[in-house]
């Protein structure tokens, strides 16, 4: 197995097959699995979810029992992962499956000393409304300068990197959106790849100014304490 697809879902029941069809279409020359967590959706995501499965043996479903957010969907993908190797994307189709090869054949190549890297997209012309564009704008701002994460993009969904190495990392509600600062303070390498981004097609945006900016005022400053409070070790076997 080359990769683990791993994509957290919650009420996309409009978008998940379409994806699906995509990303078999650009990973062909990988052997991957599809890993898709379904965060207790209301609507009729898992219904599509059945139905595609049925047609792709690769597909495999993981429903959490309550709504428990995109952070621990992600984490429960990756624990049930069979490759070493790991890619996260959105489920609402707006990263462009497209690029995980270009991405993955980088993660290969950086990675061949260490899997301390990550590799995480960069959506330079965001396909989204001006009040998210610039919400995100002066967010990633703040983080950078307060984290020191040298990251443009630290929200957007796709990244590749090695799947012990993240299961290593401190769990909590939101984390998704501080992998690279989480990957810097341990002394990980964080590369940015420029990616296409889309505009959402179908469903609804699930994060509002509210549900992202005051929540993420609070996490920066948790992160930033675990970042004083984390210590780089090496050692050997003797």
């Amino acid at each position: 197995m080359d990769l683990s697809v791993v994509i957290p879902v919650f009420n996309e029941a409009e978008s998940i097959a379409s994806l699906i069809n995509e990303i078999e279409q650009s990973l062909k020359d990988i052997n991957y699995e599809i890993i898709i967590v379904d965060d207790c959706s209301s609507d009729n995501t898992m219904s599509a979810l059945n139905q595609a499965r049925s047609n792709n043996a690769r597909i495999r479903i993981i429903k959490h029992d309550k709504n428990y957010g995109q952070s621990f969907a992600i984490r429960s993908g990756i624990k049930s992962a069979r490759s070493i190797w790991i890619a996260t994307l959105d489920g609402d189709g707006q990263n462009d499956p497209s690029d995980i090869p270009r991405l993955y054949s980088i993660l290969i190549r950086e990675s061949e000393l260490s899997q301390n890297v990550l590799i995480a997209g960069h959506r330079r012309n965001r396909k989204d409304t001006w009040l998210k564009k610039i919400s995100s704008k002066y967010a990633n701002k703040l983080r950078s300068r307060i984290l020191k994460d040298m990251t443009p993009d630290t929200g957007c969904g796709l990244k590749l990197f090695a799947r012990d190495y993240f299961l290593d990392l401190p769990s909590f509600n939101h984390m998704h959106r501080y992998i690279p600062a989480l990957y810097v303070s341990r002394g990980g390498k964080v590369f940015s790849v420029e990616v296409n981004h889309r505009y959402r097609e179908r469903g609804s945006s699930k994060y509002g100014f509210n549900n992202r900016f005051w929540v993420g005022i609070s996490d920066l400053i948790g992160v930033k304490w675990i970042q004083k409070r984390s210590k780089l070790i090496n050692y050997s076997e003797k």
